[in-house]
């Protein structure tokens, strides 16, 4: 059998240091490395936001022009007249608003775009993540970074952007302007300048770090929610709804007052702004007067100059205020930035192989001397040393007390882990030269847990096979025993189950849950207490369905109920995460002082 490739998987996902991030790619360039995918808009969009701002700093000057048509300059007059310059500023005017439209359509557009694609990508991202990266997380804190940090990024790419291009442009050309005009009032308004550099390196990292607290304690709000909503029985049975409620006021508290810090240091970054450049203003209309009384100055050019100061004032207030904003949006964009960071299992972008059935499995597993142990918990090692074999077709039952292990072997052979020492083999194969999406391909699995999504019927059981007609699917629901019970629903296949399948009862969610199994048609089953929801009549109905299914198939049965595995092949008891025995039930049953003996007496008193 030939493998076309190697995937090894890293041992252990770690969380990367923030640091080591900040090192690399910046948060800037890792926001506008998507904006460069519509560099053709985005073009576009500068443009016409320079176009716009050099029109609008155009104005004033034709302002000054007017005035001076009217005041003799050293006996000399303006050529053009009132009307003319009139008509300049009617067309400026004009054209500066479809420039301003032009401008908000190219950014929207390259901005809206790059934040689907990142929201894709994160998304497909986190999908990819290993079993470990979710055990260490909790729901409401990712559904955040994919929720909240990218609306902050999105304020970045639609609106800081363009904003910050316009000022910038004003704040050149204006610059520019006044020098021509005067160059000493215009060295005596720069004088400003180096405070406000020193004033925005001062304020922009404590701005970033609050930021980021800030998106974090939001995300403890999220956890509440999503935990709260999803254990609203509990809630409602332990009468626990002020206790909840307690709870969520105090953590969005906590993230108003880091959100008022934040705002607090952003007020006193664009006041003292506000103070330097207007009093700059102050002292050049000052001056300016000064000048014009020496008769060195027009009113035409001072009228345009302090026009042309305040729109330069503005602009650096408007910049720093853009510029507190961008160090929230960087500070979400490093959270997200860790995220594509971590390892993935590659499932989506692995290359199939030209022909599958090079790499087809038959059913034979091995488990050569594997230990394991959860990353988060290395002093506690949950399997010893598991060596056992399966041959093609066979029926292997795992029963053993709560906390032996068996859980943890299912998730070793869909390589949700992967072993600390051993090796597991399909077909002879280590199980780490296998694509990982062809291994799981070729596994189905029937928890005890079963969790439907909240479409309808018809598209959780064809969950693994989207493409099914509908006679396989309704044949797969007549041996799962389920194809009844949803005739008898008004809507058939199409009915909504709800979120995690709310609306079926516990019995009708496994069901379905084994008619997906069924139509996966795997080579390989998995059942962990897949009859536990069901009465006795369904159960035995399943279980002859099940006999059916199994036949020249592999079989892990995890049982508690030892009545459901009689007639299983082989039976392994697990305790303490070693084999303690291993046969026929008839063979342990009748074997003195066996843990599979005690545990069968034990149910049958009960």
């Amino acid at each position: 059998m030939k493998f076309p490739f190697r995937k090894t998987l890293p041992d252990k996902a770690s969380v990367p240091d923030v640091k080591v991030l900040r090192k690399g790619m910046k948060e800037s360039s890792f926001v506008f490395s998507y904006v460069r995918r519509y560099w053709k808009h985005l073009s576009a969009g500068i443009f016409f936001v320079m176009l716009s701002g050099m029109l609008a700093i155009v104005f004033p000057y034709m302002l000054k022009q007017m005035i001076d048509t009217s005041v003799s300059i050293q006996g000399k007059k303006v050529s053009l007249g009132p009307m003319n310059i009139l008509y300049i500023i009617i067309a400026l005017l004009f054209l500066q608003m479809l420039c301003s439209f032009l401008r908000v359509y190219f950014f929207t557009f390259a901005g809206e775009h790059s934040l689907a694609d990142l929201r894709n990508d994160l998304y497909k991202r986190l999908i990819q993540m290993p079993m470990l990266f979710f055990s260490k997380r909790r729901v409401g804190e990712l559904s955040s970074r994919i929720s909240a940090d990218l609306n902050q990024i999105q304020d970045g790419i639609v609106l800081l952007l363009a904003e910050s291009l316009r000022g910038a442009v004003t704040l050149l050309v204006g610059v520019g302007f006044i020098f021509f005009i005067n160059f000493r009032l215009s060295l005596l308004m720069l004088t400003v300048v180096p405070f406000i550099i020193l004033l925005a390196m001062s304020t922009a990292k404590k701005i970033r770090r609050l930021s980021m607290i800030a998106q974090d304690q939001l995300s403890d709000s999220n956890i509440i929610v999503q935990e709260t909503l999803l254990g609203i029985s509990n809630v409602k049975a332990y009468t626990n709804e002020k206790f909840e409620a307690n709870r969520f006021r105090e953590s969005v508290a906590r993230t108003v007052r880091t959100a008022i810090k934040s705002g607090k240091v952003r007020a006193l970054f664009v006041s003292m702004l506000n103070f330097l450049v207007y009093s700059a203003i102050v002292f050049i209309i000052w001056y300016g007067a000064w000048q014009m009384h020496r008769q060195t100055l027009s009113f035409g050019d001072l009228t345009a100059f302090v026009i042309y100061t305040a729109l330069v004032g503005a602009s650096m207030s408007n910049l720093a205020d853009l510029y507190g904003q961008l160090q929230k949006i960087f500070g979400a964009a490093g959270r997200i930035r860790e995220l594509f960071a971590q390892p993935i299992e590659g499932t989506i972008d692995e290359i199939p192989c030209s022909s599958p059935s090079e790499y087809k499995l038959t059913g034979a597993v091995e488990l050569d001397n594997v230990s394991f142990y959860y990353p988060s918990r290395p002093d506690l090692t949950v399997l010893k040393n598991i060596s056992l074999k399966a041959g093609k077709g066979e029926k292997i039952a795992v029963v053993g007390p709560s906390g032996a292990g068996k859980t943890t072997l299912v998730s070793l052979l869909l390589r949700f882990y992967d072993p600390v020492s051993g090796k597991i083999l399909f077909d002879g194969i280590d199980a780490l030269s296998i694509p990982l999406r062809h291994l799981r391909e070729q596994i189905a699995i029937i928890p005890q847990d079963v969790l439907l999504f909240g479409g309808t019927i018809r598209e959780n059981i064809a969950y693994g096979r989207p493409n099914v007609s509908a006679e396989e699917l309704e044949e797969a629901s007549k041996k799962a025993f389920a194809h009844d019970f949803i005739a008898g629903f008004p809507e058939g296949y199409d009915t909504v189950v709800g979120e995690r399948g709310v609306r079926l009862s516990g019995g009708q969610r496994q069901r379905i849950s084994i008619a997906r199994a069924i139509l996966k048609d795997a080579r390989i089953l998995i059942l962990d207490e897949a009859t536990s929801s069901l009465d006795s009549s369904s159960e035995l109905m399943v279980q002859k369905a099940m006999d059916a299914l199994f036949k020249d198939r592999t079989a892990f049965i995890i049982a508690h109920r030892l009545s459901t595995i009689r007639n299983a092949d082989r039976i392994i008891v697990i305790d303490r995460g070693t084999i303690k025995e291993s046969g026929t039930h008839h063979e342990l049953v009748n074997e003195e002082d066996s843990l599979y003996r005690a545990l069968n007496e034990l149910q049958s008193q009960s």
